[in-house]
């Protein structure tokens, strides 16, 4: 800030300074000034403007200091009270400035919030013909029509509930609900959703369940797994899903492996990104890159890591490690 300091008031020095110099030049020519009492009112005058410097940087930078210490929002209680004119008015700038972005920022999370509660009615509003096609097509004899049927209704109702719980995921927080979880239940209730299409696509299930049950938020891990196994089935043709869970170090082991196409390793550390799909396939329309993005916000919440290995060609496992019982006081006292 000193040298900002003397930055700022480089010209008011110079020209003080030149002004001395101009006195001391004007006393060595004429000979009817004394020189040594110019040299000493010059002297004194110099040590006087050092002290009033020294005394003013106090004063003039405490304004701005504030500002340059301040953190960035919109929060001007920590702004010293300005003491010169020209800092009343960027005193006065910086508050309406600030008054306009809280405005707008509050209207534009208004809209925000509207059009989140409209999305969510829509959604839960297009849910009633969803649940009635399907009844439909349950009743059809056709099964050359049939199936193909449940494949689309499928793909709606994974879209729907995709789009669902992405609109909810900031505020996951306050809708979670920790308790003792079965695992099976909710893996086998994910996969009798994913039947007719695993039935397509010739895709089966090996399952062993060493420990049945989790803590955790049963809505949301069955959202978890519902990703991780349409993952799987999407890329997977013709082979088995082997899911695994096991005890290591007081935590629980989840594990879903497929023999699908795998990840390009050039790709691994981008899968959890906003929009990423793939760099391998980048033609593949049905991709979103919204479904590993979310899966990984979601466990984050819960406190669940989620580690991936992948061998181009070979498939992919997914392992999901849950925190010990202990490290769930952290979320149970949300």
């Amino acid at each position: 800030m000193i040298k900002k300091y003397i930055v700022e008031r480089f010209s008011w020095i110079i020209f003080y300074i030149l002004l001395h110099l101009f006195i001391i030049f004007v006393a060595f020519i004429d000979t009817a000034i004394p020189l040594k009492p110019i040299l000493y009112i010059v002297f004194l005058s110099m040590i006087m403007f050092s002290i009033f410097l020294i005394v003013r940087y106090k004063i003039e930078t405490k304004f701005y200091k504030s500002l340059e210490d301040r953190e960035d929002n919109l929060d001007l209680t920590n702004i010293a009270d300005p003491d010169s004119p020209f800092e009343r008015i960027i005193e006065n700038s910086i508050m309406n400035q600030t008054e306009f972005l809280k405005q707008s920022a509050s209207q534009g999370q208004m809209t925000l919030e509207q059009e989140k509660d409209e999305l969510l009615s829509w959604i839960h509003e297009v849910k009633t013909p969803l649940t009635a096609m399907h009844l439909m097509i349950d009743r059809l004899d056709n099964e050359s029509l049939k199936s193909p049927l449940t494949y689309e209704w499928l793909r709606i109702h994974l879209l729907l509930d995709q789009q669902l719980h992405q609109r909810r995921i900031p505020f996951i927080e306050n809708d979670l609900y920790i308790e003792n979880t079965d695992l099976e239940t909710i893996i086998f209730d994910e996969i009798k959703t994913l039947q007719s299409w695993c039935i397509q696509k010739g895709i089966g299930f090996d399952i062993h369940l060493e420990v049945t049950e989790v803590l955790s938020d049963a809505k949301w891990l069955a959202f978890i797994m519902r990703q991780l196994l349409t993952n799987s089935i999407k890329y997977s043709e013709n082979s088995d899903i082997r899911i695994y869970s096991h005890e290591q170090a007081e935590q629980t082991i989840l594990e879903v492996k497929d023999s699908g196409r795998g990840i390009d390793p050039k790709d691994l550390s981008r899968i959890f990104d906003k929009g990423f799909t793939s760099t391998t396939n980048h033609r593949d329309n049905a991709a979103t890159g919204m479904g590993l993005y979310l899966t990984k916000n979601a466990t984050e919440s819960l406190f669940i890591s989620i580690d991936v290995k992948s061998e181009l060609g070979t498939g992919t496992t997914i392992t999901l490690t849950f925190p010990k019982r202990n490290d769930f006081v952290n979320i149970t006292s949300m």
